[in-house]
């Protein structure tokens, strides 16, 4: 059984985004040569997401705004979390968008649905943040 690693960087321009980091996965999954096996990718930050769900803006906008209302930024008073930092939203949203996704690879490519994309979410971005991808197989 082969493996591989590597880590990823993102440096966002907003507090929140989302990036379709499909491409650079795949490219890490032809970096490897494993045909047949599984992928994992997860944030290595408690304040950020891997997902995977489609690419529509629509869609995309839609998330921001449920986030929102669930998890407000402000007032940042309103988290207990705030002492020093003004972040407690994002760790919430995280929560709920998750930390990682696990990919099943058939004939060398992610075996995805017709519209299935791996999406990087950030929640107090604006600063360089790491992505793991992790890949065993044949």
């Amino acid at each position: 059984m082969k493996s591989y690693r590597k880590e990823l960087w993102f440096d966002t321009q907003h507090r929140r985004q989302f990036l379709n980091i499909t491409p650079t996965i795949e490219a890490c999954l032809r970096e490897s040569g494993i045909q047949e096996g599984l992928l994992l990718c997860n944030a290595m930050h408690i304040t950020s997401s891997v997902f995977i769900n489609d690419d529509e803006s629509g869609l995309h906008h839609d998330f921001e705004v449920w986030l929102e209302k669930l998890a407000p930024e402000k007032p940042h008073k309103q988290y207990q979390h705030n002492g020093f930092e003004d972040n407690a939203d994002a760790h919430l949203k995280r929560q709920v968008m998750g930390r990682e996704v696990v990919c099943a690879i058939t004939n060398g490519q992610l075996d995805f649905g017709p519209w299935e994309q791996i999406f990087y979410g950030e929640f107090d971005g604006k600063r360089r943040k790491r992505v793991l991808v992790k890949i065993i197989g044949e």
